[in-house]
């Protein structure tokens, strides 16, 4: 029997589903709380900002990768949140929505805050170092920019 379909959706906050919203902010938990023990508030306030969108990856129902896009006050496009499940890491699907998030951002400048070790992989997407390496919650990051 085939995979069930893998769908990429993107929504403002108040048009997602709850359950939908509830899997998301599940999977950014368990992936940058549990995993990666970050002790900053995963709930920062900016999903609720009215240009932010939420992207994400599902099958049969599952969140399997998600990430979050924002305008900050200068007009630029900012991607963070960037997470996949554990189960479903190495199939592309972080990929997927970074495709997404760029069509989203289409005719802005682009920044985000990779962790230092994903550098490579965001360059794939054009991005570029943006600065010095810097230390949050742990894990070294690279600010990098895009257009």
């Amino acid at each position: 029997m085939p995979a069930p379909d893998l769908t990429v959706r993107h929504a403002a906050l108040e048009d997602i589903d709850p359950a939908a919203l509830y899997r998301i902010l599940a999977l950014r938990t368990d992936v940058f709380v549990v995993e990666q023990q970050c002790a900053y508030p995963e709930l920062d306030g900016r999903d609720l900002e009215p240009n932010t969108r939420l992207v994400w990856a599902e099958r049969d129902g599952t969140v399997l990768a998600t990430l979050r896009l924002l305008v900050d006050a200068d007009g630029s496009a900012r991607i963070g949140r960037v997470a996949t499940s554990s189960a479903a890491r190495g199939q592309g699907l972080a990929g997927k929505l970074m495709d997404r998030a760029l069509e989203l951002a289409a005719g802005r400048r682009v920044v985000l805050h990779a962790q230092s070790q994903l550098v490579g992989w965001y360059a794939r997407f054009g991005f570029v170092r943006d600065g010095p390496d810097f230390d949050e919650d742990g894990i070294p990051h690279t600010p990098m920019r895009r257009g």
